[in-house]
């Protein structure tokens, strides 16, 4: 495996859950780098597969293979309420990253001298995300496991962000649960959790509105 592509592997037979089964993939599941949809009603297992992958939650059947640095963003990340953002990114990302993200922050009215604890929502996930992103080996290799990322995102903010993973599409994978905004949107890859099996659908020209009406 080049180490610049970052591949995960969901063999035949893995099953998630906590403690017993809530879904399982009756085939093999192969991830390239790009930008990979997670969908499913709410409670059918999108953050367990997420854990699962990120190894915090063990499956109950089955294996899987992650090829790449894994980094798993939860939607209740918490960081503590009396650092400001930029005490966070100086804590979190290598030295040499830290200018990007002030610059980043900045260009999405984020601001940096806010103590973490002041912030809206949509300004945690701006943070949150900032980190994740500024933490990706710039050679490639990296896996990310986005938990709704861009829940309480200003529409300007997601723009910026979803530019950065096109740009970096090559070296980073990225699987992204979340609640589309609009039937429009585009999945041209999606892993899919219906009923009790999970699978992966393909197509360029795959849109959330067809993709919601498979779920149950």
């Amino acid at each position: 495996m080049n180490p610049q592509s970052p591949q995960l592997k969901l063999n035949a037979g893995l099953t998630i859950g906590y403690g017993r089964a809530l879904a399982s993939a009756p085939e093999d599941i192969v991830l390239e780098s790009g930008t990979h949809f997670l969908i499913a009603r709410n409670g059918r297992g999108k953050t367990t597969l997420l854990r699962t992958l990120a190894r915090t939650l063990k499956q109950v059947e089955g294996s899987f293979i992650a090829e790449g640095s894994t980094q798993y963003l939860p939607e209740d990340l918490r960081f503590d309420p009396e650092l400001t953002v930029g005490d966070i990114f100086k804590t979190m990302l290598p030295g040499s990253r830290v200018k990007a993200a002030l610059d980043l922050a900045a260009s999405i009215e984020l601001d940096f001298r806010k103590s973490y604890g002041k912030l809206s929502t949509g300004n945690r996930r701006k943070t949150h995300l900032i980190v994740a992103e500024h933490s990706v080996d710039p050679a490639g290799g990296n896996i990310l496991l986005l938990d709704e990322p861009f829940s309480g995102l200003d529409a300007y903010a997601r723009e910026v962000f979803e530019n950065i993973w096109r740009e970096s599409s090559g070296q980073v994978l990225r699987l992204v649960s979340c609640h589309p905004d609009y039937d429009s949107m585009g999945m041209p890859s999606a892993i899919v959790i219906q009923g009790q099996g999970i699978r992966h659908t393909v197509g360029n020209d795959q849109t959330w509105s067809q993709l919601k009406q498979q779920l149950n």
